[in-house]
Order: C-alpha cells, then sequence, then structure tokens
C-alpha cells in the first residue's frame, strides 16, 4: 500500500488502530504522520482526544496509557509518535521485557485509539514480535527512498499535483543537483512555486535563480566539460565549487560524478543504442552527452 493509498482510505473514514511507518525515505512517512494529525480530528475533537509525543522525549509506558484512553466526545482518538526510532524499546532486542509489554498492547489495540508509530531513516526489525502483532493487527508502511532513475519522473508528478508545469531539462538539473531527498526536493519545488505564475512552464532559468544554481558553474556543466576533455572548463568550475562549498558539498559532487561516469560505463555495454535512455534511466536529451563522453573515454 502507498502513502497515497493510505491517505485516500483515512478520507474515507477506514482506519487502522495502528500504523507503523518506517523507512530510510522520510517524506513519505511525513506525509502520512501530517495528514493524520491534521485532518483525521475536527479541531474541536483534538483538545481531548489528539496526543503528540516524541521518541527522545517519552517511552512506551507514557504511550500506552494514552493509547489506553477512551476518546471524549469523539468516535476516535489519536496517539502519534514522532521519531519513534528513538523510542528505548525500538532499540532492544524483540525478547526484551519491555518490548514484551508494548507486544501486549499491539496484540490487541484498543479499536477507539489510531496509534500511529513514526520510525524513521532506517527499517523496523521485521523479526520482532511486536512487527508480526502489528502486521496483524493494524497496517504497516515502508517507505523505500526513489532511485535516482526515478527522481525525473517524481519532480515531474510532483509538480503536476501542484497545478504547475516544468520542462524535463529543469526537472533532470534539480535531480542531478538536489540528489534524492525528497523532503528536501519538495521544499526546494514549493519555494520556487511562491515565484512562478501557474501559466509559466518551469524551466533551467527559473530552477537555477530560484534555487541557487549557478548557471555557468555547476554539476552539469561539469560533466558536459569532463565529457569532451575541456580541462580549462573543469578547472573553472572545480575552482567555483572550492569557493562556494555550501552551495557545493563535496559528497554530493562525488556521488553525482560517480553516477555519472557508472552510467557512462553502462553506456559502454548497451547492445542497442536506442534504447539508452531507458537503460541508463535518464531523459532521452541527455543521451548525446553520453555518446559524446563514450567516445573520449573507452573502457580499457
Amino acid at each position: 500500500m502507498t502513502a497515497a493509498e493510505i491517505i485516500k482510505d483515512i478520507k474515507a473514514r477506514k482506519f487502522k488502530p495502528v500504523y507503523l511507518l518506517h523507512g530510510e525515505e522520510a517524506y513519505y512517512i511525513d506525509q502520512v504522520t501530517e495528514y493524520i494529525e491534521d485532518r483525521l480530528l475536527s479541531e474541536a475533537e483534538k483538545g481531548f482526544n489528539q496526543t503528540v509525543l516524541y521518541g527522545k522525549d517519552t517511552d512506551m509506558a507514557t504511550v500506552l496509557g494514552a493509547a489506553k484512553r477512551y476518546p471524549m466526545m469523539s468516535d476516535y482518538q489519536v496517539v502519534i509518535v514522532k521519531e519513534a526510532q528513538d523510542l528505548k524499546w525500538a532499540k532492544e532486542e524483540g525478547n526484551s521485557k519491555e518490548a514484551e509489554f508494548v507486544l501486549n498492547y499491539f496484540e490487541k489495540p484498543l479499536p477507539s485509539t489510531i496509534l500511529v508509530l513514526a520510525f524513521k531513516y532506517a527499517n523496523f526489525d521485521k523479526r520482532k514480535k511486536i512487527y508480526k502483532a502489528i502486521s496483524k493487527s493494524g497496517l504497516i508502511f515502508q517507505s523505500d527512498p526513489v532511485r535516482d532513475y526515478k527522481l525525473v519522473p517524481w519532480i515531474e508528478d510532483f509538480v503536476k499535483e501542484k497545478g504547475y508545469k516544468i520542462d524535463q531539462q529543469a526537472s533532470a538539473l534539480m535531480a542531478e543537483y538536489l540528489g534524492t531527498d525528497l523532503s528536501k526536493i519538495a521544499n526546494e519545488i514549493e519555494k520556487l512555486m511562491l515565484n512562478v505564475s501557474k501559466d509559466a512552464t518551469i524551466n533551467t532559468d527559473l530552477v537555477q535563480k530560484n534555487i541557487g544554481i549557478s548557471k555557468e558553474y555547476n554539476v552539469f556543466e561539469l560533466q558536459k566539460a569532463l565529457a569532451v576533455r575541456n580541462v580549462l572548463k573543469c578547472n573553472q568550475i572545480i575552482d567555483y565549487f572550492a569557493s562556494n562549498p555550501k552551495a557545493n558539498p563535496m559528497v554530493m559532487v562525488l556521488a553525482n560524478l560517480g553516477g555519472y561516469f557508472t552510467k557512462l560505463l553502462k553506456y559502454h555495454y548497451i547492445p542497442n543504442k536506442a534504447d539508452a535512455a531507458s537503460a541508463l534511466g535518464v531523459p532521452p536529451f541527455f543521451v548525446k552527452d553520453y555518446e559524446v563522453a563514450a567516445r573520449n573515454y573507452n573502457t580499457g
């Protein structure tokens, strides 16, 4: 089940007594958690029936104490544990006393309580009895990182859902520059939209202007310079990166270049170059750059 499907069920008032939201990609975990926090109860109901806790500041005794309460003037009460990966029980082995204590609740959760556990940046241990209990009594959603080759369509879909338009080159530039952190990408797009009319198509100029990407000195331009072995241009871009380390973190630059040369190596072994775009997971207009680079970098 996807995050969108979970939200669709919640809109239809189809609830589970326990939601375990876990995984390395925080974006979808936050999306579901925020929807439940903001929309499930009315403002009048929230005062007595909604509790928000943070893993590092609470313990399972407090969480279960809240979960075992009955709602007041409402059909449901909501208990949300943000940063649930910081809960003590989450770090212990499945046979710990506290884990066993918690297990009893998850095997038979209170139907009038909606308990949300937002366990971010890691996968919950599926071997634990708690995991198996929640899989039977509630709903488990695993949020996996989006692969780099899926970032461009993800950005295009996100922009479309917001009622805007974006061209493929702009999407690709954002994907290369911002990396795979969906929360960061979404935040930058939303900031950009504040300065763009819905009638306009978001292009590379708008991305560079609003996201702080240098038009002349960016990872895209470095890749192009490397492709044609333009040493002067490469050095100019690298010098610019060195003088602006916050805008061009070395880790991000190296990751992008690593991905670029991995795809270049893969390009050499694609039997039918007409399939290069899909094989490399890049927009079609990028293939020409790899074709040029392949002539300058052999596999020997």
